[in-house]
């Protein structure tokens, strides 16, 4: 008979984050220093590789901005906090650019383990590049899986943020390749009755399921 694997259940879309403890380059921190914030949480494959230094370059230019709307950075490898020190101190002294936000060290994998950063297909060793988008009552909104050779992009990580603060602040959706201050999707009605008053609204309507608006401009 073949044996069934064991299989791990690997957080989703609406779950709550899984809680951590752990040791970082700015000492302890805890999945609840960051109740009532939004979090961008990411993992890496290792300190001093190319790939990886070039975007944590790109997460500290994002970072000023996402501070702006209340989000957070949080990074995560399986390298040691030494590692990590000495890495983001290399990156400051050949680039002038400093790692502002802190990077726990997961030696143990428990954190990795309990948010599926680890894939065997391409690392046991390693965590692959993840990003985990947290909102502030700690349920994951947003998971993003990119190979070890391909860097991410930051920009994309802060279009769906912004799509995630918009769509919570005024119930509505994001079209594709939506962009901050572009119109945004209603909900369908949800009568017939509904559906023909939303054609007589003064939306830009395709038809009664799919109408757009402009949203109010943010001061």
């Amino acid at each position: 008979m073949e044996m069934l694997k064991e299989t791990t259940v690997l957080p989703r879309l609406g779950d709550p984050a899984p809680d951590f403890t752990a040791k970082s380059t700015h000492g302890l921190v805890k999945l609840k220093d960051y109740a009532d914030k939004w979090l961008v949480f990411f993992s890496h494959p290792a300190d001093f590789t190319p790939v990886c230094t070039t975007e944590f370059l790109a997460f500290a230019e994002i970072y000023p901005s996402l501070k702006e709307k209340g989000v957070e950075l949080l990074g995560l490898s399986v390298d040691s906090v030494t590692s990590h020190i000495a890495w983001v101190r290399n990156i400051e002294e050949k680039t002038g650019v400093r790692i502002p936000f802190p990077i726990i060290a997961d030696l143990s994998k428990e954190v990795s383990l309990a948010y599926g950063m680890v894939h065997p297909g391409q690392s046991t060793t390693e965590t692959v590049r993840c990003v985990f988008i947290i909102d502030p009552r700690q349920v994951i909104r947003t998971i993003l899986y990119y190979p070890m050779s391909t860097g991410r992009n930051m920009s994309e990580i802060v279009r769906i943020m912004e799509a995630l603060q918009t769509t919570d602040r005024y119930k509505v959706s994001t079209p594709a390749n939506w962009m901050h201050g572009e119109p945004v999707v209603l909900p369908p009605p949800s009568t017939q009755e509904a559906a023909e008053e939303r054609l007589r609204q003064g939306y830009e309507c395709v038809d009664w399921y799919l109408c757009k608006k402009s949203l109010p401009a943010e001061g």
